[in-house]
């Protein structure tokens, strides 16, 4: 009968419940592989997501199972069809075929079924065409730019932002963030170089598709002086659930100026250790989740304008899993078998039973039992599956066995049979009965203890049931047994020393023997440890199995075993080996009592690796140095900074050499002091009329001292004798502006700064002179005269200014008649100048030229504009070159060019010969079309030829004069041998050194 336990979930087969009736099949003789099994599901189907897009018109649902007989494969018709056990659906219909669905495998033996898996249509649509509207954001505020994701399924998208065109990317980094919840794009703080047109990309890993979304136009409003803004969080991960083993994210980022750094904790716990704080902070990243990583995590944005915070819950489940692990099992008709089917998992899974997948029922036929444990994330099954056959050893014969002598040896017989059949033995013709030496297992198996020679012989295996009976014979030989001869001794060695540890031992000369080493607990990989670590080596002889170890560790240390092994026997021997080196880490570092520039360090003493410590060494090192440093001690104390962080570690040294540090110790505050540091490079002027501009370099946060820093700012006229007194109270601040309408320009002001905190002031700072702003220049520089020089150049001469009261002139140009979005042109020219070049006008225009001087006070009064009109453009016709070599010149000519109406007409050419590769050489003028030049014998050069006109010059045609030889006829009449040799050698070494050819 069947019976279910209520807990754990058991379900029991016994030998009155597990047999066939005249119904069932007949079982066949042999029970393996061949002749007949239930099926096994090899690969069973899951969760399928089908893009509605997909050129390929059918889902694909796997399932293969073995068994024998063959399963069944029917094919069907309509959209669904069967192919090898895989479930195909042909022309998939949303509307028909999102489902669940489960494979059932049947032979003549029993049915199973698999796990069920979804198919779901998956879908990415267009972003809407609406248009986007303008996004406005001051300077140095926040800026949200919305996703608005289309429908689309699965739910998990990936987001990407791009700016004005295709592929520039957003890049990411502690200012701007884009969310993977929402697809949002976040800006903490707005600047000038964010303006453009944004567009979000929207991409389902799913179906491999992207969308793009319309432009959003993002518009910073310059601000002046930029406005700063505390931590404010727009991200906020909600509560989250997370399966045990997946990887997840938590998202928070904030907006703000200056731009917040975020910090992460866990409220309830440590953080976990396999957490991953990125993408500059905004990502907690949590790799192979665990359900004690479950709890309540925060953030934390802040910057020197304020905080803010946020936390949320994570919540950790799991699918069920098996308490003990259950393989599939298969038991005889007859016997009996209790599987456990207790889970875990998280909700509670829910325990079910099927037979030849279907509810179990009272039935006592045998089939296929499957346990099912299930809750909403998933499903774990085993398989029971009951048979019955008379016994065979055809898979499993009785071996022929070695035993060494006095030792111990157990022949296995183990037939397969249903019901289990009854085991008996005999050696030779003897039948074996249990005695003090020799046993009959439950199992069948036979066990001789002391053995001895007279053990030797044939052994057999009888197993019968009430299905059939059949034998087995194998034999037993017996060896002399394997001693260790020498064992290895205790060592003491330093680390970096090498070391030997000897091992021999004698065995049966007919076996091989084999000597592997035990290092604390753990087989050495000799080859291993050759090829990679290079620790140990092995000395391996017929008889001896001595360990070498290079460059001992302090890890090396512990006991080693040696054991010598044949195939019969094993013995073992063990050493220690004691290894003494530099100290081990100190624990516990923490900080016991502070004062403002001290701290009292407390530890406790690591390991001395057998060698007594001789000194300790304290580092430390601040918030704003990740670089270590030796505290100067005395009673374990160093100079240090007030009101600053600091973390400590220990190292430890004795005559060996200095260990590894500790741990660092929690960060610690000192106590806050008075400043001592003063701002320095005190320094200003400039302005507008009526202002008194201050500057310094701020003091370094090392030198705060204290919470609430500011800085007291003193000033006074040079003759006055009481000081004024200003207050800031920002410690970044870099700048002050006093503004009174009364203060006379370039008034001389003596000021000072000092530094404060809630502690109290510092030191002022050296006395610096500096002068109020000047007024605004009162008068208008007068334009002499002015014309144009080409096309697109100009020049103009003006009256300077009195030069202590100008800074410098800017020159303002524009046309009358101009293009709707052509602008005013500026040009700067120095104080001292009184006359400048303009450049990049526009051809035959009217222009309007007018100067003004200016200061730190801000710009005078503008002179009358002069009015002037540029040269007509040079013609746009290329001169059209030819060239014709003479002995000793080249003729160069060219076309005429011939301007158009609008273009200015040729009054000569300019001709440029030059060597190639130079870009000067002579320049001739000229009002003809042609002109003669000289033949260079020293290289090739380029003549270039360009039309000259009152607008300027035009393009430039050129060709190219190739290098020449000089050539001498010399003609002479027919004389005396000798004469005629002289006269060609001298010739020969002429043209050698002139190249000159003789004919």
């Amino acid at each position: 009968m069947i019976v279910f336990a209520p807990s754990p979930f058991m379900l029991h087969v016994n030998s009155t419940a597990c047999s066939f009736d005249k119904a069932a099949p007949e079982l066949p003789d042999k029970l393996d592989e061949a002749a007949g099994s239930g099926p096994v599901f090899e690969e069973q189907p899951v969760n399928t997501i089908y893009p509605e897009e997909s050129p390929e018109a059918k889902i694909t649902m796997t399932c293969r199972a073995r068994a024998n007989p063959p399963i069944d494969m029917n094919a069907q018709k309509s959209h669904y069809s069967l192919a090898g056990g895989n479930l195909v659906i042909s022309y998939p219909h949303k509307g028909k075929h999102v489902g669940r669905y489960s494979c059932l495998a049947s032979n003549k033996y029993g049915s199973v079924i698999s796990r069920s898996a979804s198919v779901q249509f998956g879908y990415l649509d267009f972003f809407s065409s609406e248009e986007r509207e303008s996004v406005y954001v001051k300077e140095g505020q926040g800026a949200v730019l919305l996703c608005a994701p289309p429908p689309h399924y699965p739910a998990e998208l990936s987001f990407r932002w791009i700016l004005n065109e295709f592929p520039t990317f957003i890049p990411l980094d502690k200012r701007r963030f884009v969310s993977q919840i929402t697809g949002n794009l976040y800006i903490s703080k707005v600047d000038a170089s964010d303006s453009g047109n944004y567009s979000c990309i929207a991409s389902s890993p799913a179906i491999s598709k992207s969308v793009f979304s319309n432009y959003i136009p993002l518009v910073p409003l310059a601000e002046r002086p930029i406005r700063k803004y505390p931590a404010d969080f727009k991200v906020k991960f909600p509560d989250t659930t997370a399966m045990v083993g997946q990887n997840i994210t938590l998202e928070c980022f904030a907006l703000g100026n200056p731009v917040p750094e975020i910090r992460w904790k866990k409220l309830d716990g440590p953080m976990p250790a396999n957490h991953e704080v990125r993408m500059a902070g905004a990502h907690l990243h949590l790799n192979n989740v665990q359900i004690e990583d479950a709890g309540a995590y925060q953030c934390e944005a802040l910057n020197s304008k304020g905080k803010d915070y946020h936390s949320a819950r994570l919540s950790v489940e799991a699918v069920p899993e098996w308490v003990e692990y259950i393989n599939n099992t298969e038991k005889g008709l007859g016997s009996e078998h209790a599987m456990s089917c207790e889970a875990s998992g998280k909700p509670k899974p829910h325990i079910r039973w099927l037979k030849n997948g279907k509810p179990v029922n009272f039935s006592k036929k045998c089939g296929m039992y499957q346990c099912i444990a299930e809750n909403r994330h998933g499903s774990s099954m085993a398989m029971l599956s009951c048979v019955s056959c008379a016994p065979t050893f055809e898979h499993s014969p009785v071996k022929r066995e070695l035993a060494a002598r006095n030792g111990r040896v157990v022949i296995e017989c183990r037939p397969r049979a249903a019901p289990k059949p009854t085991i008996s033995w005999s050696k030779d013709t003897e039948l074996l009965h249990n005695s003090t030496r020799v046993f009959i297992w439950e199992d069948g198996s036979l066990e001789i203890l002391n053995v001895t020679r007279a053990d030797e012989g044939r052994y057999t295996c009888f197993a019968e049931n009430d299905r059939g009976k059949a034998n087995s014979t194998g034999s037993l030989l017996v060896t002399d047994a394997t001693k260790i001869t020498l064992a290895p001794a205790n060592g003491d060695v330093k680390e970096g020393e090498d070391t030997a540890l000897q091992c021999a031992a004698s065995h049966d000369p007919s076996l091989d023997i084999t000597f592997i080493w035990y290092a604390i607990r753990t087989v050495l990989d000799i080859k291993y440890h050759i090829f990679c670590l290079g620790f140990y080596f092995l000395q391996n002889g017929s008889s001896n199995g001595e360990l070498l170890i290079r460059n001992v560790q302090l890890k090396h240390a512990g006991n080693y075993s040696c054991t010598a092994e044949t195939l019969v026997d094993n013995v073992t021997a063990s050493a220690y080996l004691l290894v003494r080196g530099a100290p081990g880490a100190p624990g516990g570092v923490r900080v016991l009592n502070k004062t403002e520039k001290s701290i009292t360090v407390q530890w406790s003493k690591g390991a001395d690796n057998h060698s007594p410590i001789t000194k300790y060494t304290i580092q430390f090192r601040d918030a704003y140095s990740k670089v270590w440093k030796n505290a100067s001690t005395f009673g374990n104390r160093g100079g240090l900074f007030p009101w600053t962080d600091y973390e400590f570690r220990v190292i430890a040294t004795n005559t060996l050499g200095t260990g590894e540090p500790s741990s660092p110790s929690p960060k610690d505050k000192t106590l806050d002091s008075f400043p001592v540091v003063a701002p320095s490079n005190v320094t200003g002027g400039g302005g507008t009329n009526g202002e008194l501009i201050i500057t310094w370099k701020p003091v370094e946060p090392l030198y705060y001292y204290g919470p609430n820093f500011g800085y007291i700012l003193a000033f006074k006229q040079k003759l006055e004798q009481v000081w004024r007194y200003v207050t800031v109270s920002d410690p970044q601040a870099r700048r002050y502006v006093h503004k009174d309408s009364s203060i006379p320009a370039k008034t001389e002001f003596q000021v000072k700064v000092k530094a404060f905190n809630s502690k109290g002031d510092g030191p002022y700072s050296t006395t610096a002179a500096i002068y109020s702003a000047d007024d605004t220049p009162s008068k208008a520089p007068q334009i002499v005269s002015g014309k144009a020089l080409s096309s697109s150049t100009a020049i103009f001469w003006w009256s300077p200014l009195n030069q202590s009261t100008i800074d410098g002139y800017e020159v303002r140009f524009w046309r009358p008649q101009r293009d709707p979005d052509e602008r005013d042109h500026k040009v700067g020219v120095s104080y001292n100048e009184n006359h400048t070049r303009l450049d990049g006008l526009k051809p035959d225009s009217h222009y309007y030229i007018e100067i003004r001087g200016y200061n730190s006070a801000g710009y005078g009064p503008p002179s009358d504009p002069l009015q002037i009109h540029t040269k007509r453009s040079p013609p746009k016709q290329v001169p059209r070159v030819t060239k014709k070599y003479n002995r000793q010149t080249v003729s160069i000519s060219w076309e005429c060019v011939k301007p158009q109406e609008n273009e200015a007409p040729v009054d000569e050419y300019r001709v440029l010969y030059r060597k190639q590769g130079h870009s000067s050489g002579k320049l001739y003028n000229t009002k003809t079309l042609f002109i003669e030049l000289p033949l260079r014998s020293d290289g090739n050069y380029v003549v270039e030829v360009r039309a000259h006109t009152e607008g300027g010059e035009g393009p430039v045609g050129q060709i190219e004069i190739q290098k020449t030889n000089i050539n001498f006829f010399i003609f002479f009449p027919v004389s005396t041998y000798k004469l005629c040799f002289f006269i060609f050698l001298h010739l020969h070494l002429l043209n050698i050194f002139l190249n000159v050819s003789i004919v």
